[in-house]
């Protein structure tokens, strides 16, 4: 049997930051008042449904701090951000990795087609943030 092992406050938030930051990063490729909010409640309810590791992660603690600049400064902290939280789970709690993949990607779904379907630029996006989730390293 495999041992998870408690992760710390720090590596907590590196988790959200993925994934909260991979929400952000589809939702910023096409803004709007309304679209931000039905995002949220999209990306929300797939955190909510996580389980084990990762939902206890993704729904306690405090929010990330996510830049605001433009998507190429964000991008450069998240996606670095979702590969740190891959080897953080491999190494904790192997059996939740493919959960945290699963549940970034759902979400980031979820936020593209929760406004009008998927565009273009919002599938790239997508298809950065499940390199990120696959990169060994």
């Amino acid at each position: 049997m495999i041992m998870v092992q408690e992760l710390t406050d720090e590596e907590r938030l590196t988790l959200k930051t993925g994934a909260f930051g991979a929400v952000f990063l589809v939702s910023n490729v096409d803004p709007g008042m309304l679209s931000v909010l039905k995002e949220s409640m999209a990306a929300s309810e797939v955190f909510a449904d996580a389980s084990g590791v990762v939902r206890a992660a993704l729904t306690t603690g405090p929010l990330p701090r996510l830049p605001r600049e433009s998507p190429p400064e964000i991008e450069a902290t998240v996606l670095p951000a979702l590969g740190r939280a891959v080897r953080i789970l491999r190494e904790k709690s192997p059996a939740d990795v493919a959960v945290y993949r699963e549940v970034v990607l759902a979400a980031a779904d979820r936020v593209a087609r929760a406004h009008a379907g998927v565009a273009p630029a919002e599938a790239a996006v997508i298809e950065r943030i499940r390199a990120a989730l696959t990169e060994v390293g």
